[in-house]
């Protein structure tokens, strides 16, 4: 156990016994306590295998590489249809983690000899996502943004293509592109400041 995740547990209202309950486990699979993004996070040799996260309906185990994992149980769960790489366990309750424990630490180890294998998820490339029209538009009448947009990151592209295509509404999503124009010509990702 690593001392400066501790406050985590300590602060955890609703999913406490439970996040409790998966540190233990996972930390009898030999992996080590960090704390990343302002969560437990498990690593093996520095390589993220495994993390504790809470939200407002259940507690869950993310797996970094949770894609090759090969969820026999069915157990874990894509977040959205946009998450490539990570899977989830989630958990409602601490009964739930008692009756699947060995099923959570399958999967720990599994995802153990995943990264010491060197095994990596093939993601899908910035231009195999869907370029919104109202986006492709801007871009051919205007060369500057067109080159704005294509200095950008794959991972800044993926976000404004991702944040663009979401509305149903052609409407909101050509106020989307509209309003994020300046950002995009200024190098900035969808989240910059």
């Amino acid at each position: 156990m690593n001392p400066k995740v501790d406050f985590y547990f300590q602060k955890a209202k609703k999913w406490q016994h439970e996040i409790i309950q998966l540190r233990a486990l996972v930390l009898e699979c030999g992996l080590t306590e960090e704390l990343k993004w302002g969560c437990p996070c498990y690593t093996l040799y520095d390589a993220n295998i495994v993390l504790i996260h809470v939200f407002k309906e259940y507690c869950a185990l993310l797996f970094f590489k949770g894609a090759l994992l090969s969820n026999s149980d069915g157990l874990l769960v894509q977040q959205t249809e946009n998450v490539q790489a990570a899977r989830q366990l989630r958990f409602t309750d601490s009964a739930q983690i008692t009756v699947q424990k060995a099923a959570i630490k399958a999967h720990v180890f599994e995802a153990i000899e995943v990264e010491k294998a060197g095994l990596q998820v093939e993601l899908k490339k910035t231009t195999e996502f869907v370029m919104p029209e109202e986006l492709q538009l801007k871009l051919n009448a205007d060369n500057q943004l067109q080159a704005a947009f294509e200095a950008l990151t794959p991972g800044r592209q993926r976000a404004y293509l991702l944040h663009f295509a979401q509305p149903k509404q052609a409407k909101t999503r050509e106020a989307r592109v509209e309003k994020c124009i300046p950002q995009i010509m200024s190098g900035k990702g969808l989240n910059d400041l």
